[in-house]
C-alpha cells in the first residue's frame, strides 16, 4: 500500500532535526512504523522474536548504527530503550533515534529521558487524512483570527455513517471494503485475547472484559459514569468497581482509549466545572466494531437497543460526535494545542471540545447531527464567550451540512468534511 501522508508527519520532520530522540505512541496498527519510517536509515524491529534476540546479545552494538534508527516496538525489549537513552545522554545530537510503541510496559521502570526524548501521539486518519472531501476552513487559520468562512462539500450523511464503520487505522481504510468489518473484528479480537493478557491481565470472565468494552462503546461522546457504563453490562458479566479500573489502566496503556479530558484552565472565568472526562475509544470504527453496528443501522437508528440508557439521543450522533473528537485532535496537535471538553457541574452547560493553549487561549466546538446550526445549537458556546470574553479566539458548530458560513452572531458553522488542519 503507498504510504498515506499524515498531518503529524510535519511535526515528525521538524523534531527530528532538533532533538536526539523521538517516540511515536499509539494504538496498534495506526501508522507509526511507516511514517518513521520515511526518516529513518537503519530499523531495528523488536516485534520480531528473532530480531530481538540478536539485539539483546548487544544492544550498543545494534544501536550504533547509520542514524536515524527506528526501534520498533521497543516495549518487546525494555532494555533498549535505557541503552538508547545512555546513548543519547552521550551524545546528545538531533535526529538519534525514533521509537515506536503499541503499549506500555506493566512493572516496567524505565528513566523518563526528559531533556532527550520527546514523545508524539499519533491518532487514527482524519477526513483530510483519508481524501474525504477537499476542506476550506482551516484549524490553523481559526487558530490565528483570520479564517475565512465558505466553501461547499457533497459528503452525506450517509457518507459520514460509512466513515464512522471504515476506521481511520490505514490498512483497513484503505483495503477492501467488504473486509474492513472483518479486520475490525478481528483487531479487538486479538486486543483481547492477546494484547491484554502480554500487559499482565487475564480477566477471570474474559466475557466480562468484551461486554465492558461493549458499554463503554455506547457511551461514546458522553459523560456518564463508570458505575452506569458497568451497571449496563449483563448481570453475569458485571464487573466490579476495582475490576473496572484494572480494565481502564490496560486499555490506556494499549492506547485504545482516549478519553477527552474536562477543561481545567482557571485563568478564565469558568467555575464549578464538572471534572468527569468525555468516553472515547481511539477509532470510532472501533466503537461500532464492538456494538456490531452498521450503517445502515445506524441511519435507521435501530443500533445499540441494549445500551441506549447510556446516551441522549441515537448512536449516530455520538460517534459523529467522536469522528468529530477525532479529526479536531489531529488538527489541534499539529499546532502543539489541547483538547478538552466542558460540562459544567449541574449540567447548564456543556461544550463538545476545547481546543486550548496554556495561555488561556481556546476555540469552542459544537458538534451537531444537523444540516445547519439551529438558535438551540449556539446557546452554550455564546454563554463560553460571555465567560472567556477576548480569550476565546473563535467559536464554531460543526455539522454535517452541505455549506459552510457564518452566523449573524459570528459563530462559524462548518460540514465536518470541511474542515481540516
Amino acid at each position: 500500500m503507498e504510504y498515506q501522508p499524515r498531518v503529524v508527519d510535519a511535526d515528525l520532520d521538524d523534531l527530528v532535526a532538533s532533538v536526539p530522540a523521538v517516540v511515536v505512541v499509539g494504538p496498534k496498527a495506526v501508522g507509526k512504523t511507516e511514517s518513521c519510517r520515511r526518516l529513518a536509515r537503519t530499523v531495528v524491529d523488536l516485534s520480531d522474536a528473532d530480531e530481538r534476540i540478536v539485539v539483546s546479545a548487544d544492544r550498543a552494538a545494534a544501536l550504533a548504527a547509520a542514524e536515524p534508527v527506528l526501534i520498533d516496538e521497543w516495549q518487546h525489549d525494555p532494555a533498549t530503550w535505557e541503552t538508547m537513552r545512555r546513548a543519547v545522554d552521550l551524545d546528545p545530537r538531533p535526529g538519534r533515534f525514533l521509537l515506536t510503541g503499541s503499549s506500555n510496559p506493566r512493572e516496567v521502570r524505565v528513566h523518563s529521558g526528559a531533556g532527550r526524548v520527546v514523545r508524539v501521539r499519533m491518532r487514527p486518519l482524519s477526513l483530510f487524512e483519508r481524501g474525504v472531501g477537499t476542506p476550506t476552513v482551516s484549524m490553523a487559520d481559526l487558530w490565528a483570527g483570520r479564517a475565512t468562512i465558505g466553501g461547499t462539500t457533497d459528503v452525506t450523511v450517509a457518507d459520514y455513517a460509512q466513515e464512522i464503520v471504515d476506521s481511520g487505522l490505514p490498512g483497513i481504510r484503505f483495503g477492501p471494503q467488504r473486509s474492513r468489518a472483518r479486520l475490525l473484528q478481528g483487531y479487538l479480537q486479538s486486543v483481547l485475547e492477546h494484547d491484554v493478557p502480554e500487559l499482565g491481565l487475564t480477566p477471570r470472565r474474559p466475557q466480562s472484559l468484551a461486554q465492558w468494552l461493549r458499554a463503554y462503546a455506547a457511551a461514546s461522546s458522553t459523560t456518564t459514569t463508570y458505575t452506569n457504563i458497568a451497571a449496563a453490562v449483563p448481570d453475569g458479566d458485571r464487573p466490579t468497581r476495582a475490576t473496572i479500573d484494572t480494565y481502564r489502566d490496560v486499555l490506556a496503556q494499549l492506547w485504545l482509549l482516549d478519553q477527552v479530558p474536562a477543561f481545567t484552565l482557571s485563568r478564565n472565568r469558568l467555575a464549578e466545572l464538572g471534572q468527569m472526562p468525555k468516553h472515547q475509544l481511539a477509532d470510532p470504527a472501533l466503537a461500532a466494531a464492538a456494538l456490531r453496528v452498521t450503517p445502515r443501522t445506524l441511519l435507521a437508528g435501530t443500533a445499540d437497543e441494549q445500551f441506549r440508557g447510556l446516551r441522549d439521543g441515537p448512536l449516530l450522533g455520538t460517534l459523529f460526535e467522536a469522528l468529530a473528537t477525532l479529526c479536531v485532535r489531529v488538527y489541534a496537535t499539529a499546532l502543539d494545542l489541547d483538547v478538552s471538553h466542558i460540562r459544567t457541574a449541574r449540567g447548564e452547560h456543556e461544550v463538545d471540545l476545547v481546543v486550548h493553549s496554556p495561555d488561556g487561549r481556546a476555540l469552542g466546538f459544537e458538534v451537531k447531527l444537523a444540516a445547519a446550526a439551529t438558535s438551540s445549537h449556539l446557546t452554550h458556546l455564546r454563554w463560553l464567550a460571555d465567560k472567556m470574553g477576548d480569550d476565546l479566539v473563535d467559536r464554531v458548530v460543526l455539522t454535517t451540512g452541505t455549506r459552510a458560513y457564518r452566523h449573524p452572531d459570528g459563530t462559524a458553522v462548518v460540514p465536518l468534511a470541511l474542515l481540516g488542519p
